[in-house]
Formats: C-alpha cells, structure tokens, sequence
C-alpha cells in the first residue's frame, strides 16, 4: 500500500502454490479506503526469495463492485467414490473466463466425517464469482463437478438448483459507497446535477457554453444528445448510451435549447448509476463519422463529465480508431475530483495509443470547468471562458484531418448582384 509518494507498506501476503505457473490464489484481503486520499496498491508476484513482477494500480479502479450474493450449499448423500473421494467435503467454485479458462474464486470450508454436509453461508462479490456475467456457464463435466450460473443461482432454493449438492440459500446484497451518497438526487442540492430553480448547474452551463457558439457552425441546429450512466425506465436497465430525449430511434433535440430541455427531463426520468464509460459514446458518433469521409461533415463530441471513468482501455482505443475520421472530442470537466484520467485522454503531452497503436492525430481538448469560474459569481464571464479556450483547437484539428486526406474546400458561389447592376451589363 503506498504512503506518500514513495514509501511502501506491505499488507499482506497470498498463500505459496507449489509447480505451477498459473496459481489461482483464493486468499483474500480487505483494505480500508480512503476518498480523500489517492491510494495506489502494488502487487510482487514471486517465488519465496525472488520477485518476478510488479503491478501498480489505483484503489479507485478497484472499488466498482458494488453487488455481493450470500450462498449456503449442503450435500447430498455423498458416495466416497464421487469426486470429494473421502468422507471430509469441501466445495471448490470455479469462475468461467471468457477464453475457457477457469479461475478460483472461492473455497469452504472442510466438513470433516460426514456424506452430509452442511456448509456455512458465505458471501462473495458478483464480479468474484461471474465477472458481472449473469449467464456464462462452465463447460468441465467430470464426475462430481456441476456447471450453473450466476442467474439460475439466483432462483435461490429450488429444483433447479439440486446438482451433487443442494443450494440452501441465495441472497444478494448491494453495498452502497460513499459515491452513491454524493452523487445522490439531482433534486439534491450536494448533487452535481442539482436542478436550480435560480441558476444553471455546472453540467448545464458548460453545456450552453459550449454549444451556444458550436451550434452556429451547424446547417440545422439538430443535435443528437446522449446520457451514459443510469438506470432507465420501466426496468431499471442500466445504459451507457441512451437517449436524453427518450427516443431512442430519434435522440435529435432542436437547438442547445432542446439539449437543455432533453437533459432536464431526463434528470426527472433515469437513476444516476455506475459505473461510467465512455466508450459506448464515442463509438456512436465514430459510427456517423466513418460514413462521411469526402470532407462534407465534421463530427464534434462534447462530453461533459465528473472525472470518473470505468473503460478507460476501451475508451483509449475508441479514441484511437477515430483519430483517423472526421470528428473531434471536447471534454469538460465539472466537479472538484481529480481529472488525471481526462488529461491523459487529452494527449497534449503524450500521444494517447492503445495495444502499442497511437492515434493518428490529436483530436481531444480537455478542460476543468473550475479553472474558469469567476470568483465574483458572474456566470457568464466563467462561461465565455470556457468557451473561448474548450474550442480553441477545433480549428486546426478539423485541418489537419482535411490536410491529410488532401481535401479542399468546395469554391465559393459567385456573388449575387441583382438585375440592372453594372456588374450585370453584357458588353
């Protein structure tokens, strides 16, 4: 556990598995975390004597699991021939990888002197036991193994569940954090969407900033509009990219006015939610950009975020794939957290790549939306602001990609004079 910049304390240590080089520890550790602190954890990975690598990675990239079950199982009437092979049953549970692989995610404990046992409840995190993955099967069928999932698991104790042992119990248990309580209610004022009947939030006034300028450079003033982050209605499905309108076949609002309308009325409608991607966005408009490449349209995201991003991998390699289409991407950020991620989107310093593939160009401009309020109160000077340095590089972004594809403007139309103008006069 790292303290300071420096120092590092070691927590703890996982059990020694002996001639493999594929060990699936079970031992688990449980660290306190802290929200005002920035905690990076490192993991040896060694032989006795020996490290043989390093990984370090922040607490908060580990601390999205939020859904836990709590599980009892008894066996029954176990043949010492079966797979336990002796009269002290333990059961063993293997999580299925996405590459066929099996992964240990919990062990009981040991019953000794008995073909029926009982074993005591135990709880463990979705993500431990299926990965978030409701219907991935196992595929061993070997005597004395069962294959089940998570979701008819959750059907708690019934026929279905009756293999070599019988489920007892099945709870599910959500453990609410401390982001859950300052996220709360957009009705709420320590919310960061908090519906002011007096003046616009940060979200809405980095939007009108924003899109009050942008919007003159658009033919119809109709912008699709999209929220990532919620449960929706009628049945709480979580969306990383819904629309803000509720029409998911028209997500189309007239003017940053219709924008502002469409997010209000979904604030009244879906339930903030974790985790936060990114990427489902930005591959909904690369989808529109990569159909028009002869320089006629020009795509512009603007995202507006409170720093926290669950995909950072796959948001690397969107904003890779559309570096080589005609689009751009703003990013504001609102809030007080820290925005390390979102600078390192930005690339100003360093080329943003993924899987060793950097992207082509830069096409993200990064701001923190508290870097421009004014300390008077005037909104809209902060506004204009903001404005002014978030578009500063579309221009040279929407260049250089009609540079590199060698596209030159269409020639402008004469000019109109009309009839009996000198200009008119045939000689």
């Amino acid at each position: 556990q790292g303290i300071g910049n420096k120092e590092w304390r070691e927590f703890g240590r996982t059990e020694v598995i002996d001639n493999t080089l594929n060990p699936d520890f079970v031992r688990k550790f449980i660290l306190d975390y802290f929200f005002e602190e920035r905690q990076n954890l490192k993991f040896d990975l060694g032989i006795p004597g020996k490290k043989c690598g390093t990984i370090v990675v922040k607490a908060e990239e580990l601390s999205n699991c939020r859904e836990s079950v709590m599980m009892q199982f008894c066996g029954n009437k176990l043949d010492k021939k079966d797979f336990f092979g002796k009269s002290d049953p333990f059961l063993v549970f293997y999580r299925s990888n996405e590459d066929g692989t099996f992964t240990i995610c919990h062990k009981t404990e040991v019953v000794k002197n008995t073909l029926n046992p009982v074993w005591q409840a135990f709880k463990i995190s979705v993500r431990a036991l299926c990965n978030g993955d409701y219907d991935r099967y196992g595929v061993h069928d070997f005597i004395g193994e069962f294959s089940t999932s998570y979701r008819e698991l959750s059907r708690g104790q019934s026929q279905f569940n009756v293999y070599e042992v019988t489920l007892l119990s099945f709870l599910v248990d959500t453990e609410v954090t401390f982001l859950d309580f300052i996220k709360g209610n957009p009705a709420q004022p320590t919310s960061l969407h908090y519906m002011n009947p007096y003046q616009l939030n940060t979200y809405a006034m980095a939007l009108k900033a924003v899109g009050d300028i942008i919007q003159d450079y658009d033919s119809d003033k109709m912008f699709p509009a999209l929220g990532f982050g919620a449960k929706l209605p009628p049945d709480g499905r979580i969306s990383h990219e819904f629309a803000l309108n509720g029409n998911p076949q028209n997500p189309y609002c007239n003017g940053i006015d219709g924008v502002m309308e469409a997010y209000y009325q979904s604030l009244k409608s879906v339930q903030l939610y974790g985790p936060t991607n990114f990427s489902p966005v930005i591959n909904h408009v690369a989808r529109y950009a990569a159909s028009v490449k002869d320089g006629s349209q020009y795509f512009i995201l603007l995202i507006i975020t409170d720093g926290v991003i669950s995909d950072m991998a796959q948001t690397k390699e969107s904003i890779v794939n559309a570096a080589s289409l005609p689009m751009s991407i703003i990013i504001v950020g609102v809030g007080p957290a820290e925005f390390d991620a979102m600078i390192e989107l930005d690339g100003d310093e360093v080329r943003i790549s993924s899987r060793g593939r950097y992207a082509e160009r830069d096409i993200v401009q990064f701001v923190p939306f508290r870097d421009y309020i004014d300390r008077t109160g005037n909104h809209i000077l902060s506004m204009a602001r903001l404005a002014k340095d978030v578009l500063a590089e579309i221009p040279d972004q929407f260049l250089s990609y009609m540079r590199t594809r060698g596209i030159k403007p269409s020639p402008a139309p004469p000019p109109y004079t009309p009839p009996g103008h000198p200009l008119q006069t045939q000689i």
